[in-house]
């Protein structure tokens, strides 16, 4: 499908973008961002995808997340979605933790929100394309995945259920057992439905459980974040890893909160984590 350039700007030697393009996966126009570094004419470069969070779009890691001159010295192109469809037509709830900003990276059975909540084909299948049809991108071998929070929950099931896809996988005060949390648990039953088993496959924590594996994986979490205790435990993940043989590092940052605050401090450091194993 056509890509409509919505922005163009240079920074640190390269170029951020914003762009939009009709989806076939959601139904309506998607918009997303992506930062290519300098580069080499005819050089494929590696890819880390980047997935936000609750109420966010692409815009809120694209104006804070403080990667781009990160990404230019490691040459790596940096994607960042929407977090769900929107639109007059898309389904949407009051609430900040369902509907629009709050597709939790699945594809939805359920009425009002199957016709365009459909985030998981829409990141694992339909943009991949399109981001490797417009950009210099590696082959598919050469990618990482990262995400904060409602992201970070599905930067590791997206990793899970995905094996070989990614290199490496990291997160920022992520939403690590979905099924077993207030935010997850409110989502889960109105997009799949009120079947419980159907929900373990969008569990980071059930999936490994159920035997997937990912390459090493990264997580920073603040200990002040206000969610810790009772939406993100991000324990569970470091047991269920620790059974399962997953390299985990887990860093419980003091001090740090949920906002981007935390999450740019950190930025840098995953970048480079992530350019360690895909430029190997």
């Amino acid at each position: 499908m056509p890509l409509e350039t919505l922005s163009v700007s240079r920074a640190f030697g390269g170029e951020q973008g914003v762009y939009r393009h009709e989806s076939i996966a959601c139904g309506v126009p998607m918009t997303f961002s992506v930062y290519v570094p300098p580069h080499a004419p005819g050089a494929r470069l590696p890819v880390l995808w980047f997935l936000s969070g609750l109420t966010c779009t692409h815009a809120n890691v694209t104006d804070k997340g403080e990667y781009r001159r990160a990404c230019a010295e490691h040459g790596i192109i940096f994607v960042a979605p929407d977090t769900s469809p929107r639109g007059e037509d898309v389904a949407d709830d009051p609430a900040y933790d369902l509907g629009q900003g709050a597709g939790f990276y699945l594809d939805a059975t359920q009425p009002p929100w199957a016709p365009h909540f459909r985030m998981r084909s829409y990141i694992e299948d339909e943009l991949p394309g399109v981001i490797a049809a417009n950009f210099p991108v590696a082959d598919i071998g050469r990618q990482g995945i990262t995400g904060h929070s409602m992201g970070g929950h599905g930067a590791l099931t997206i990793a899970l259920r995905n094996a070989g896809r990614f290199r490496s996988v990291s997160a920022f005060a992520p939403i690590v057992a979905p099924t077993e949390v207030p935010w997850g648990r409110k989502a889960f039953a109105s997009y799949l439905g009120d079947d419980p088993a159907l929900w373990r496959n969008h569990d980071a924590c059930a999936l490994i459980a159920d035997g997937a594996r990912s390459g090493p994986i990264l997580v920073d979490q603040g200990e002040e974040d206000p969610y810790l205790a009772e939406q993100l435990q991000p324990e569970r993940l470091a047991n269920g890893c620790a059974a399962a043989g997953i390299d985990l590092t887990l860093r419980m940052q003091a001090g740090y909160d949920h906002s981007y605050l935390f999450v740019s401090t950190f930025m840098a450091d995953h970048i480079g984590w992530h350019a360690a194993h895909l430029n190997h």
